[in-house]
């Protein structure tokens, strides 16, 4: 099913019965990422699941969006569908999503799968490399094509205008968003998480008001990996 929000065709999937939970996926994914969990809990919930703008089968934005904009595109859809004060859990940055949608309208609950929140220096060779570039003149045409081939993988695999975004979300620190979250949130974290660690899911943790946090096997995708104990978990909490 599509809605044309903010002149982006968005693309989404609608089952079950229930109070309303809404399920965002994480960078270069979409629906199909985040349908396994949906089926575990559409017996008592009408899920929602959004591809996300340039994702899946959602067109991409004409403009280089932030973390912000995709909430506010995520909440005129809701509304939209007559949707209000939903349950909204999140993988990665669908979680990033999820934080600063929680922080701006009526949230229920909210449930992060490794969102990452606060923004790190992580200083590396790369960037060193980057940063020397651009200070000579006659290397800063090459810098662009640099970043192209020794970028990460979701760099990579992005067009130009995605890169653009990616970027603009990785810098964003999320800490201030996080605060003024007021629902009851549970955050679910894999131990072996090597995208999102588990000391950044405890600073994340610390931030909000109401939250609670649960440290499973597995890695970035733990809530896959323990489907069954993440459906027994959700069920307890929402």
């Amino acid at each position: 099913m599509f809605k044309k929000i903010k002149n982006i065709k968005i693309n989404y999937k609608q089952y079950g019965k229930g109070d309303d939970v809404i399920l965002l996926h994480g960078w270069g994914q979409n629906i199909a990422m985040m349908d396994p969990l949906g089926k575990k809990i559409e017996d008592n919930h009408r899920i929602t699941i959004i591809d996300l703008p340039g994702f899946g089968l959602s067109s991409e934005p004409e403009s280089v969006l932030g973390v912000p904009d995709y909430a506010d595109i995520v909440y005129e859809l809701l509304k939209e569908l007559k949707i209000s004060n939903p349950i909204i859990i999140g993988h990665s940055f669908g979680g990033r999503v999820a934080i600063c949608y929680a922080s701006k309208y009526p949230t229920k609950k909210m449930v992060l799968f490794g969102a990452p929140c606060v923004r790190h220096e992580h200083k590396s060779k790369k960037q060193a490399v980057f940063k020397f570039m651009k200070k000579i003149i006659i290397f800063r045409p090459f810098v662009n094509i640099l970043k192209k081939h020794l970028g990460s993988v979701d760099y990579k695999n992005a067009t130009p205008k995605m890169r653009d975004i990616l970027v603009k979300t990785v810098n964003l620190d999320l800490s201030e968003y996080a605060k003024k979250i007021k629902c009851d949130a549970l955050l679910i974290w894999g131990e072996n998480d090597t995208a999102v660690s588990v000391s950044e899911a405890k600073e994340l943790d610390g931030l909000l008001k109401n939250s609670a946090l649960i440290i499973l096997p597995g890695t970035h995708y733990c809530y896959l990996e323990n489907l069954e104990r993440v459906t027994d978990i959700l069920n307890n909490f929402i």
